[in-house]
């Protein structure tokens, strides 16, 4: 007499169901709990500062962060990159919104972006009293992914210092060496551009008076 094998039966529905259910919540508890809760408890030990925001505090009071960009217009002030973003519900442009970060998403060959660029070419010149051949740095034209880009290249800084002294009764040698003292080199020597973070000159700015 020979022996056949039997066929497996497969698994009831009912157990294959529970199973997954099981895995989802382990899932769920490992990536969605405990994970986050133990990166913001190391973050919050080893990098305080970062981890609570990198709030920037001028006489007791919170004025903003170093790592998000803020709106600034007035001429005696550095102005940072252009911002596309909108308002939290999406009615408006409302510039460095930092609760709805983005881009415009229009591509080089969008005649909106260069209609744009051409229209804030044209402002930076006027606000600066630069003349039509002045060239411009891109980054004063151009919006940065996120819209809430904190920096400005150190040609763009430089760019607008005669605006900034005559806004402020200065002499440009003064308003330059703020700049420059707040200068971030390029990363490891050859990444990036050197740049200076727009809150940081605009608080030294105003401690100078």
């Amino acid at each position: 007499m020979t022996s056949q094998n039997v066929p497996a039966r497969p698994a009831p529905l009912a157990r294959l169901l529970l199973s997954a259910l099981l895995a989802a919540v382990l899932f769920i508890l490992v990536t969605g709990l405990a994970y986050p809760l133990l990166t913001t408890a190391v973050a919050g030990v080893l990098f305080p500062r970062q981890a609570s925001g990198s709030l920037v505090t001028r006489d007791g009071r919170v004025v903003g962060s170093s790592v998000l960009g803020q709106h600034f217009t007035a001429a005696r002030y550095l102005h940072g990159r252009p911002s596309m973003t909108n308002t939290t519900d999406g009615s408006g442009p409302q510039p460095y919104n930092a609760e709805n970060s983005g881009a415009s998403n229009w591509g080089p060959t969008n005649a909106k972006l260069s209609d744009a660029v051409r229209a804030r070419v044209a402002n930076v010149r006027r606000e600066n009293d630069l003349g039509a051949g002045t060239s411009v740095p891109v980054d004063l034209v151009t919006a940065s992914g996120s819209g809430l880009d904190p920096d400005v290249t150190l040609a763009g800084a430089l760019l607008q210092v005669h605006r900034i002294a005559r806004a402020r009764g200065l002499r440009p040698a003064q308003v330059e060496a703020v700049i420059r003292a707040h200068l971030t080199a390029r990363q490891f020597g050859v990444l990036g551009e050197p740049h200076v973070n727009v809150l940081a000159v605009n608080l030294a700015l105003d401690a100078s008076r």
